[in-house]
């Protein structure tokens, strides 16, 4: 009788300390969202609401999409929007591309100074980026590609983190596979194609996210290499609304949810596909 008891007791405080475990984490949750919430509330806010006013008023009162009207109308933000989604996915895929290339002699085949090559790679993560900032718009420039989506491009074709996260990911490929299309006659380039990027599918679509996020969300370096508003991107056309609509907060939170909405639906669509895969399903032990 006293042992159940002592188990009852012991279930008690285990759930008492789940519950308020989740609630913690749910309170974290709620005061990491509440920006995004004060956003899109901002913008969604009458000319007649003041949005400064204390105690904050969390929803308008009259809802209206009027802001967004505005701003896509006032503003090439179609243009914009499309730069930022080309930009975009063409770093996404020239950093799977260059990355997986690099990724997989050095995770895979043996040959002098690749644990030198690896480590020279890492190391230079640790190199902020306003350090070659510099060297690079003045490459950028020589090659003739400033005011050009190239040029925007060039500094993000492949990371030293994505070089990386694949390199890790190729190690954990079991050897029995690359050895069996080795004897069926498939080349390196087959081996790392038909092989080894299915068998990385986690990888790859992590990387593609951090890298699109990345992309899509930076304004240092487009601003430094544009400066003609056609080849703006939204971050820095989100800024230019500052300017245009003399710090009217609504219009400039409606440019901004504008902005953020193809990032999170591009998470949402990819996220499905961060699952650990059954890469040594085919062998036998």
């Amino acid at each position: 009788m006293k042992a159940e008891l002592t188990n009852k007791l012991k279930t008690r405080k285990s759930q008492l300390k789940t519950f308020w475990t989740y609630v913690a984490l749910s309170a974290i949750a709620l005061w990491m969202l509440f920006p995004l919430f004060w956003l899109i509330s901002t913008s969604f806010k009458s000319p007649t609401e003041n949005i400064f006013q204390f105690p904050p008023q969390l929803f308008p009162n009259q809802p209206t999409f009027q802001n967004y009207i505005t701003v896509w109308q006032s503003n090439p933000f179609g243009q914009y929007l499309f730069n930022s989604i080309l930009i975009a996915l063409l770093t996404v895929g020239l950093n799977l591309l260059f990355c997986s290339l690099a990724a997989y002699p050095l995770a895979r085949l043996d040959f002098k100074g690749k644990d030198a090559i690896f480590a020279l790679v890492v190391s230079t993560i640790m190199i902020p980026f306003q350090i070659v900032m510099i060297p690079l718009y003045i490459l950028t420039v020589q090659l003739g590609l400033r005011n050009s989506y190239l040029g925007i491009i060039l500094p993000s074709i492949a990371s030293a983190f994505g070089i990386f996260l694949l390199r890790q990911a190729f190690q954990g490929v079991p050897k029995e596979l690359e050895e069996a299309a080795r004897m069926d006659g498939c080349s390196e380039l087959g081996i790392w194609w038909y092989v080894m990027l299915p068998a990385i599918r986690p990888a790859l679509v992590t990387l593609a996210i951090f890298v699109f996020i990345g992309s899509w969300s930076d304004f240092l370096w487009p601003l430094i290499v544009i400066d003609r508003p056609e080849y703006y991107t939204l971050p820095v056309g989100v800024a230019t609304l500052a300017e245009a609509f003399s710090l009217d907060w609504r219009l400039i939170a409606a440019g901004s949810v504008i902005s953020i909405a193809p990032v999170v639906i591009f998470f949402l669509i990819m996220q499905r596909y961060i699952v650990p895969t059954e890469v040594g399903s085919g062998v036998k032990g």
